[in-house]
């Protein structure tokens, strides 16, 4: 059985964690680095590159670099903002109104939870890599205001990459976790969790081991993204005014504008100012453009006031759904990267008049609390106990379009409720149950979640039949609805997923398109790594040969030297063309230098005795040049054609006019 590991599954970075000896880790990947960019990208050759690799062409290859993915999983085109859409590459809506991502160089269009599915493999793939054994479940997190689409979206992204969703937890209730574990005092927390492209506020108690929601907040379209294009607009509408020239408008122009946004914002953490420069950022009819501008805090701030604002509201909400004033929050925890923004702190501190905790990584630690609850559900993990709440109110579409809630906003869960409801007309033999999920009055103003009909009601008058309509929603706040009419027993179940971008078909079909590539992927992959290996064989074996002639001089190792050289070009043949030649020549060449070494290690043990080596020294140079043998049966030269003297490394001593010289 493989094991279980904890994912943050990132809008601007994401994480994967585990327990290890009892106690949560983070997985550093192939890179090296404790965070992996959410980025996927394709490059010209349609090979796909994820992370660092894809983030290295933003620039120059913008339409097939895809980030902020997040944003888009599980959701319709009408609901996203024009900060969302505001990206370098290409993105549409379909026909059924979900958001595609187009990739020019694949000449395709991806779902979201597709692309977001690769970097879920790489993250499981390096993970695998370090654990030394197979990983066959995961805990994924998602910000808590995310909706049953988006949570069942994630879920896709999940199966798509061949892993089983444990569970789905809310972000702010495993940074909760994080902050909590081992901590036996009883305490009311309040998570703030803003990150690149989501803001979610909670409340939880903690108290010996229990974790206790009690309220959660956010908005889906707020993050640090929505700082970096307050930026992004300063400097282009200063560039518009002074050259009369769009810079949003050019896609690599609106990436670099993008990165150096975002490097500002990082600087003004710590800095009361700082210097963007971009040279030749575009061209006019004068030559090249640059831009070269002074961003202070004063200026960041004031830019950034409407967002500020909408910080404030989600934090309001929570506490009077809780029922706690802010003098009753003990401690404050900050999440996400973007909570670094002094003013955000600022804010935070005139909510709740407490300083935030600084004991944990905002960065690292929902991927701790993922994998905390991986170690909870695993049974690694002994006397933790979460409860969670639903972030948003479900509930039906009655007659005159109006919302019927059966759960409201931030019922614990697991939860099941029902209802009894009638048909609206004589004779009526059947019902439509439209599910809908949100907090306003006209069903109309809520997310669709999808509908089902419930047929086969005996004929009646208006208002006689009854049927009793239940919604379940398990522990990953996913939900079930089943429809029940009293009379005849006849039931109608669904699990919702209408609101997700890929029906089960396309997720089929997805996924035995990644079977066939997988092999593909695979033989590619294992040709690349072949010639790299080759080439790192060659830079080896050539620093050996330089080794060689300053340690033996040109003749006290030669026939050694030479078979290294020939070993080399004839993997240089090889290294583009025949696969199996290429092994073969490079076990010649392995071998060749083994050999090479050997001479190395026989001359180490003369070395001890000054006498003995110099009399070798003189000895073996008067008998190789001297030798008949040398000249005449010397099996090497014989196999060159005594054409040494192209060698890389040594000197020849055929028929060439310029080595007769050095003989006089």
């Amino acid at each position: 059985m493989g094991q279980i590991v904890g994912i943050d599954l990132g809008t601007t970075n994401s994480v994967i964690g585990v327990i290890e000896a009892g106690r949560p880790i983070i997985i550093a990947n192939s890179e090296g680095s404790r965070t992996t960019p959410s980025i996927v990208g394709f490059t010209k050759d349609k090979e796909i590159v994820i992370g660092d690799q894809a983030r290295r062409q933003l620039v120059l290859n913008p339409k097939n670099t895809f980030y902020n993915l997040k944003r888009f999983i599980g959701s319709d085109w009408d609901e996203l903002d024009d900060t969302s859409i505001s990206v370098p590459y290409n993105v549409k809506a379909n026909n059924n109104g979900s958001v595609r991502v187009l990739s020019p160089n694949t000449e395709r269009e991806y779902a979201p939870e597709e692309l977001v599915s690769s970097l879920i493999r790489k993250l499981i793939n390096d993970a695998e890599t370090y654990l030394g054994d197979t990983i066959d479940s995961a805990v994924i997190t998602v910000p808590a205001y995310f909706n049953e689409s988006q949570r069942q979206a994630t879920k896709d992204s999940a199966i798509l990459a061949g892993i089983k969703v444990d569970r789905i937890l809310n972000e702010p209730t495993a940074a909760a976790l994080a902050y909590g574990f081992e901590k036996s005092s009883s305490n009311n927390v309040l998570v703030f969790d803003l990150g690149g492209g989501t803001f979610d506020v909670s409340l939880l108690k903690i108290s010996n081991g229990v974790f206790d929601v009690k309220a959660t907040c956010g908005d889906t379209q707020l993050g640090g993204n929505n700082f970096d294009s307050k930026i992004v607009d300063w400097l282009a509408e200063k560039f518009l005014a002074k050259y009369d020239i769009d810079l949003r408008r050019d896609r690599q122009a609106l990436q670099r504008l993008t990165e150096a946004a975002e490097k500002a914002k990082c600087e003004l953490s710590g800095l009361p100012k700082t210097r963007i420069s971009l040279p030749f950022i575009t061209t006019s009819n004068d030559g090249p453009l640059h831009i070269e501008e002074t961003l202070d805090r004063n200026i960041f701030e004031s830019l950034s006031q409407d967002l500020l604002d909408r910080l404030l509201e989600p934090v309001q909400i929570a506490l009077d759904d809780s029922g706690w004033n802010a003098e009753d929050i003990d401690e404050v925890v900050l999440v996400g990267g973007s909570t670094r923004i002094p003013m955000v702190q600022q804010l935070v501190k005139t909510l709740v008049p407490n300083e935030p905790c600084q004991s944990v990584n905002p960065d690292e630690v929902v991927a701790i609390g993922a994998a905390i609850q991986s170690g909870i559900i695993s049974g690694d993990l002994q006397d933790l106990l979460l409860n969670d709440v639903t972030p948003l109110s479900l509930g039906l579409e009655t007659i005159g379009g109006l919302m019927k809630v059966l759960i409201p906003r931030n019922t614990p869960i697991p939860v099941r409720q029902s209802d009894v409801f009638s048909t609206s007309e004589a004779n009526q033999s059947s019902v439509v149950v439209q599910v809908r999920q949100g907090e306003r009055p006209l069903a109309s103003e809520n997310k669709s979640l999808g509908k089902f009909r419930l047929s086969g009601i005996p004929p009646a008058p208006r208002g006689i039949p009854q049927v009793q309509v239940a919604f379940d929603i398990d522990a990953n706040g996913l939900l079930e609805v089943s429809a029940t009419d009293r009379t005849t027993g006849r039931k109608q179940t669904v699990t919702i997923s209408g609101g997700s971008n890929l029906n089960e078909q396309e997720i089929n079909s997805i996924i035995e398109e990644a079977k066939t590539k997988a092999n593909e992927d695979r033989i590619k992959r294992s040709v690349i790594d072949r010639k790299n290996s080759a080439l790192t064989l060659i830079a080896q074996a050539e620093r050996r040969l330089r080794d060689a002639s300053l340690e033996f001089g040109p003749y006290g190792a030669e026939r050694q030297q030479r078979a290294v050289e020939l070993a080399i070009e004839d993997v240089e043949e090889y290294i583009d063309d025949d696969p199996q030649e290429l092994e073969i020549s490079v076990s010649a060449l392995q071998e060749a230098l083994f050999g090479l070494n050997r001479k190395f290690a026989a001359e180490k043990k003369t070395d001890n005795n000054p006498l003995q080596s110099i009399k070798n020294t003189f000895g073996s140079l008067k008998d190789e040049l001297f030798s008949d043998e040398y000249w005449d049966d010397d099996p090497w030269d014989n196999q060159i054609n005594r054409n040494y003297r192209n060698s890389r490394y040594g000197n020849s001593r055929d028929d060439d006019p310029w080595d007769n010289d050095y003989f006089l």
